[in-house]
């Protein structure tokens, strides 16, 4: 059986923290596997990991792109920060060109880049949590780490590689969920 392959950016330590307690504190339990996370494909092929990996090392090479919360998106049943960062899109756009052949109808589609901190909830649930959300909200930095590329076998997601940016060297993603 061949397991799909999902790449997300990494969150700065301080920003993960944040995002991640929100995300604990509001996704419900018995279905949140994962910590706070921004995906940017969430179903490659195996057959491309060697190339996708070798692409996410070299992309960080590079300093990070400058990226900010910059606002709170409802998604029917659930909400999540959504991110801007013009430099992380580009980085995604390469790659959606490089894998164009492979992708699915999800990863074709416009990516709306965002961390969510809550899912699976009934429509009324979510818009509480919204209308909680934006009494304080106001757009802020947000500082990306690194790439990685994990490997859907079973919640939470098996670690591939993780990079840093501004280097390229490894780095370990943050710990899975535990209950």
């Amino acid at each position: 059986m061949s397991h799909p392959l999902i790449v997300t950016a990494l969150l700065g330590e301080v920003d993960f923290t944040v995002l991640d307690d929100l995300r604990r504190q509001y996704f419900p339990p018995e279905r949140n596997f994962l910590r706070a996370h921004l995906t940017m494909f969430h179903h490659l092929p195996p057959s491309v990991g060697t190339e996708v990996a070798d692409r996410l090392k070299q992309m960080t090479r590079q300093p990070a792109p400058v990226a900010a919360l910059a606002g709170i998106m409802n998604l029917g049943r659930g909400v999540a920060f959504r991110v801007e960062s013009p430099g992380l899109a580009d980085m995604r756009a390469e790659l959606a060109d490089a894998f164009a052949t492979v992708l699915t109808p999800q990863d074709r589609a416009a990516w709306r880049s965002h961390v969510t901190v809550q899912n699976k909830v009934a429509p009324e649930e979510a818009r509480d949590l919204l209308r909680l959300l934006e009494r304080d909200f106001a757009p802020r930095p947000l500082e990306l780490a690194g790439l990685a590329l994990f490997r859907y076998v079973n919640a939470p997601w098996e670690t591939v590689g993780a990079w840093r940016f501004g280097n390229g060297h490894r780095m370990s993603p943050p710990p899975p969920l535990t209950r």
